[in-house]
């Protein structure tokens, strides 16, 4: 069996999807090894992820964008002759001309450019919109929760047996981390106080707004003790959140953090915050698990499916639950505990080889 995936969105800033395509491509390698599971453009190595840059040299990158485009637009085939002989080609987002021959496939991530078009610029509606019609045409597709599954087959018409949900996965890095790499994060951002944290691109679907209405709306007792750090890059129509982020001195902003220090950021925090409107999985939360931390995250779409019980789930359009949330967790030492144990045993559901395993198995019987 020979799968060549589209690693496109491993060559330009991206986030969600492109941590998603990294670690999925490395364990399916290890399990399957590189002979079946290879990239188009192809990458032997890649670099260290971030979410800013591409992970491949700039000659890769050119020619990878460069073939995407060309199929894209002139219908020329030069995926198929990139691809190989392959018998799945897994596309991304990004692609509207996949290669012929082989049979399509696709990862379904989240239908939010469908269901919150109003949060979305222009260029990511008409990409979603093209995605759309890719996957309508795939032979099979994986959706990444349970959640993004119904809302494919709802919104976009899909049939339910076409979709096999996978869950996705969680770097080792975030279970249990090392109080080194703890410490090392405590230091370069100055963190000296017990902190809530929040992790993610500043966007309208994040809701970060609201989660500053409901730290400054708690009392000055628990602010005085408590910081808020938001970590994360500046998304689109983040102009004036941004400037309130960055004008506020009781809100820690720190910009975009490296992957490499994100799992002991993450393990430095009391609480982890995250009150999407909308998640086809959530990363975040499920990072904030594995390395113990107690979660207050959204009631809605993915999040309840991976968080359980092991968070509390408030509605992110309710300033005054979250506002009670934050309080209870900060002024209840039991809870925290509670929550942080039932956090990283949920986790150790979403390991990456499970993930991957259970990808290996969907293309094997794709593929018969």
């Amino acid at each position: 069996m020979r799968v060549a995936i589209d690693a496109s969105p491993l060559l330009v800033r991206s986030a969600g999807v492109k941590n998603y395509l990294y670690h999925w491509i490395l364990h399916l390698r290890r399990l399957g090894g590189r002979e079946s599971f290879y990239t188009v453009p192809r990458m032997q190595k890649v670099r260290r992820l971030t979410h800013e840059r591409s992970v491949a040299p700039w000659w890769t990158t050119g020619l990878g964008l460069g073939a995407v485009a060309a199929a894209n637009r002139l219908g020329l085939p030069l995926l198929d002759w990139m691809s190989g002989a392959p018998d799945v080609f897994h596309a991304s987002v990004l692609v509207r001309r996949p290669p012929r021959r082989p049979k399509l496939t696709a990862t379904i991530h989240d239908l939010t450019a469908f269901l919150m078009p109003q949060l979305h610029p222009g260029a990511n509606l008409e990409a979603e919109q093209g995605f759309a019609d890719l996957a309508r045409r795939a032979d099979a597709l994986i959706a990444v929760s349970e959640a993004t599954k119904r809302d494919a087959v709802r919104v976009l018409g899909i049939p339910e047996h076409k979709i096999t949900v996978i869950h996705s996965g969680i770097p080792h890095a975030y279970f249990s981390p090392d109080q080194a790499l703890i410490e090392a994060a405590r230091r370069k951002y100055e963190l000296r106080r017990p902190f809530v944290l929040f992790v993610g691109t500043i966007e309208p679907r994040k809701n970060v707004d609201a989660l500053l209405e409901a730290f400054e709306s708690l009392p000055v007792s628990l602010r005085q003790h408590w910081d808020l750090v938001v970590a994360g890059p500046a998304g689109w129509a983040a102009a004036q959140t941004m400037k309130r982020l960055r004008r506020d001195a009781k809100i820690r902003y720190l910009g975009y953090v490296p992957e490499a220090l994100l799992p002991g950021l993450t393990a430095a925090a009391g609480i982890f915050a995250y009150p999407s409107l909308y998640e086809g999985f959530g990363f975040p939360v499920a990072q904030a698990m594995a390395a113990g931390v107690p979660v207050i995250t959204s009631n809605v779409s993915a999040m309840p499916e991976i968080a359980g019980e092991a968070a509390l789930l408030v509605d992110p359009y309710s300033q005054n639950e979250l506002h009670h949330a934050l309080a209870r967790l900060m002024t209840t030492d039991g809870l925290r505990s509670a929550l942080a144990a039932a956090g990283r045993q949920r986790a150790e559901q979403f390991h990456w080889e499970n993930c991957a395993a259970r990808s290996i198995a969907f293309f094997r019987n794709l593929v018969g």
